[in-house]
């Protein structure tokens, strides 16, 4: 069995509901529109978002849900879903986990009215069934994913990145996502100023920050045909590998790396150069501690739950986060 099916086990039925009540929560009046959702759902990814919802949910309650469990995953995932189509937008992309991302098939202003499409249905959803503490978590997600972004491109003008400012791009980039949908999954099921709540966010927190580190260490790391991929080096994206050995290098390699980074980005044989670099000065084994640190620090929140088929699976999940190969 593949780990993300044995991760979704104690969810299968809840998981499956979950995909008939999304489905009926992107619904419009507008046939293209429904044309376009329909695509959407039937390109989805892993789903990880609504699984962490309801295994915290499950841990933290017990093993039950409710509507607000419901609910809560719907609405993470039409509000993830809407700065997914957006992010294509920004960044002119065409590709969306391998198939057309919604502006390559319908152009950018259909694109873009979609995702405020999409972000207003998931608004509604909460707002239509009192749900205003669940409604609290995702608008502080969705403004610190924005702050992050823009934080992220400030930064990379000048390279000037420092390894605190890295992970504040990154815990609100990626990890406030994740953190949300812990604290939601936690949330329908328990009083909201309960100590849980905030647990279970700072859980999902630990878990996005790991994440985020994995996939910049994928950037140095052979892809399927044998060769690093350099992607992130291309887009002058300052990731975690990298600061640590442009703080921990001499003042002539540094300007080195610099050069190369800014100037000689597309010239492939210097992007290879900078990956031997990097793993020739402990960037990436830097970075794997720091991932590994991480993912331990929110195993150890998990600790005072009592043992179920739930925190068995949530324990699977921040495995799987850094030992995944995509």
């Amino acid at each position: 069995m593949k780990i993300t099916e044995q991760i979704k086990e104690p969810i299968a039925y809840e998981m499956e509901l979950f995909e008939k009540k999304f489905q009926l929560a992107m619904s419009s009046k507008v046939a293209l529109l429904n044309r376009i959702t329909h695509y959407i759902v039937n390109r989805k990814g892993k789903q990880m978002r609504p699984m962490f919802v309801f295994l915290t949910a499950k841990m933290v309650s017990g093993g039950t849900v409710n509507d607000r469990t419901y609910r809560g995953a719907s609405v993470i995932e039409l509000i993830h879903t809407a700065t997914l189509v957006h992010d294509d937008v920004v960044d002119d992309s065409n590709k969306r986990r391998g198939f057309f991302s919604i502006n390559a098939l319908w152009k950018n202003k259909i694109a873009v009215l979609v995702g405020d499409f999409l972000l207003s249905k998931g608004l509604l959803l909460s707002i239509d069934n009192g749900d205003f503490d669940l409604l609290k978590i995702i608008s502080v997600a969705v403004r610190e994913m924005s702050e992050g972004e823009l934080l992220q491109i400030e930064k990379a003008r000048k390279l000037d990145i420092t390894e605190a400012i890295y992970y504040e791009i990154i815990r609100q980039k990626t990890a406030t996502l994740i953190a949300a949908c812990c604290a939601l999954g936690a949330c329908a099921v328990v009083p909201e100023k309960s100590k849980t709540v905030e647990k279970m966010r700072k859980f999902g927190e630990l878990i996005g920050m790991a994440f985020q580190i994995k996939d910049d260490l994928f950037d140095y790391t052979e892809d399927a045909i044998g060769k690093p991929t350099g992607i992130d080096i291309k887009e002058q994206k300052m990731t975690l590998p990298l600061i640590h050995t442009l703080n921990n290098c001499s003042p002539k390699e540094k300007s080195w790396l610099i050069n190369s980074i800014k100037n000689h980005n597309k010239d492939k044989k210097r992007v290879k150069e900078v990956i031997t670099f990097v793993k020739n000065n402990g960037g990436l084994s830097y970075a794997e501690q720091k991932m590994i640190q991480f993912q331990q620090e929110a195993l150890h929140l998990l600790q005072d739950f009592p043992t179920s088929i739930y925190k068995d699976s949530l324990i699977l999940m921040v495995n799987y986060v850094i030992e995944r190969k995509i």
